[in-house]
């Protein structure tokens, strides 16, 4: 095997929607009041939904400028590389990054639906979820179908509304939902409550996969405003150790052995120490915590269940053993500005050296069919979907890589130049900016 002959799923890509994303899916007064792109004084873009201002920031679609300018300044879709927001484009880059499929979540609406969630109007935000969902599986994924894993969003204010989206969804071929992995955040009981019992049943009774974002719920934390942002944006994929801990406590584990967990953006190379602390903690608290894993160590609970996925994780690799290796998937996280495109095969391939051919067949694309029931073959043969053939037929068709200047506002700067991002400029420039759009 050679790096040709990989075939890669990403189980952890992005869409900037676009701004006619409802127009054949809704009419009259519920298009009329579903989330609308505007343009600011300035230029850029932003969504509008019941009163809500999201502006279009930098960093979620920065793939393919120049690292210099990376930032969190707002953009417009002017400013963005086509793959971002147009499917056609999205395959093309996907096909010369050598990317043969691709699960993708939201931004606009938030990688959980939270827009839909803070809404006041509840009653049209269920019907403009809904739409959402129709537009992401029907024409965002089902333009190509086989280069896409679609994941669905629920109404989970309203839990008869999400029983039946879960029924819905699934009868179109949907295998994925995303959460937010803290409903606390959002207003509602955590998931040790009761009121969650429904859905455990109809995710289980669909198998139907769950997806937990990084950023969606618990905050990815930083000491203080002064800290620099990079120090911020280096504990992001640890930062999901705070829900793994928690939803490795959730009883319906145990009440459904098949259900199936997705840590989105989660890195691995802690989830070995992880696993080894929760089973030290167990062992040491279990006398008066009460906490009950039928029997078994938290970390055999862990490995059954939930899936953890990489972006450049060598040290993770090179401690496959330590972890359930038919849980690890690979994620590109495109356009964001962690993702390595167009150079994914050539960083994937260089970190797994070191691992059987069977082991790279599982972490680069059998793990990631079976989590989602997701089988691209159906659709193409494997020798079609090979890095080696996807990037010949993007090169007939001439995909441009060249890094292109936004053309836009640059970086943070003072009036001595350049200077260190603090957590506290991000946070700041954000509200700013939202301000701004009204």
């Amino acid at each position: 095997m050679g790096m040709n002959d990989l075939v890669i799923i990403s189980v952890d890509d992005h869409i900037s929607e676009p701004p006619d994303m409802f127009d054949r899916h809704l009419s009259g007064d519920e298009l009329a009041s579903a989330p609308k792109l505007r343009t600011s004084s300035d230029g850029t873009h932003f969504w509008e939904y019941q009163g809500m201002k999201m502006p279009s920031v930098g960093l979620n679609a920065v793939v393919g400028r120049p690292l210099e300018e990376y930032g969190m300044e707002p953009t417009s879709f002017e400013q963005l590389r086509a793959g971002v927001y147009d499917v056609h484009a999205r395959v093309d880059d996907m096909n010369v990054n050598g990317v043969a499929a691709s699960l993708n979540f939201g931004t606009a609406v938030g990688f959980d639906g939270g827009r839909f969630h803070r809404a006041p109007d509840k009653d049209k935000a269920r019907v403009h979820m809904r739409a959402y969902n129709d537009w992401h599986i029907d024409e965002w994924c089902g333009a190509y179908p086989g280069r896409f894993i679609p994941c669905g969003l629920l109404p989970t204010w309203d839990m008869g509304a999400t029983v039946e989206e879960i029924a819905r969804i699934a009868a179109k071929g949907c295998s994925a939902v995303s959460l937010n992995e803290n409903p606390t955040k959002q207003g509602l009981p955590s998931i040790h409550n009761a009121y969650w019992e429904p859905m455990w049943k109809a995710v289980a009774d669909h198998d139907i996969t769950i997806c937990l974002h990084i950023g969606a719920g618990n905050p990815t934390p930083h000491a203080s405003e002064e800290t620099p942002i990079e120090a911020w944006i280096t504990t992001m994929p640890m930062a999901s150790a705070v829900g793994a801990a928690d939803w490795l406590h959730l009883r319906a584990l145990q009440q459904y052995p098949d259900m199936k967990i997705a840590m989105s953006e989660s890195g691995l190379g802690w989830i070995p120490y992880f696993m080894e602390r929760a089973d030290y903690s167990h062992s040491r608290h279990k006398a008066w915590t009460h906490c009950s894993f039928d029997g078994r160590k938290p970390s055999e609970v862990f490995s059954q269940h939930f899936m953890v996925c990489f972006i450049d994780d060598a040290f993770g690799l090179k401690n496959l053993d330590a972890v359930n290796e038919d849980m690890v998937a690979y994620e590109c996280d495109y356009p964001h500005s962690d993702t390595l495109w167009p150079e994914v095969p050539e960083r994937l391939w260089s970190i797994v050296q070191g691992l059987s051919e069977t082991q790279i067949e599982k972490i680069t694309h059998q793990n990631a069919m079976r989590f989602f029931n997701f089988d691209p073959f159906q659709h193409a043969p494997r020798e079609a979907l090979t890095v080696g053939a996807l990037r010949a037929h993007a090169a007939a068709k001439r995909v441009d890589t060249t890094p292109r200047s936004s053309g836009g506002a640059k970086p943070l700067a003072d009036e001595e130049g350049a200077r260190r991002v603090t957590s506290g400029d991000l946070m700041r420039m954000f509200a700013h900016h939202a301000q701004a759009a009204d």
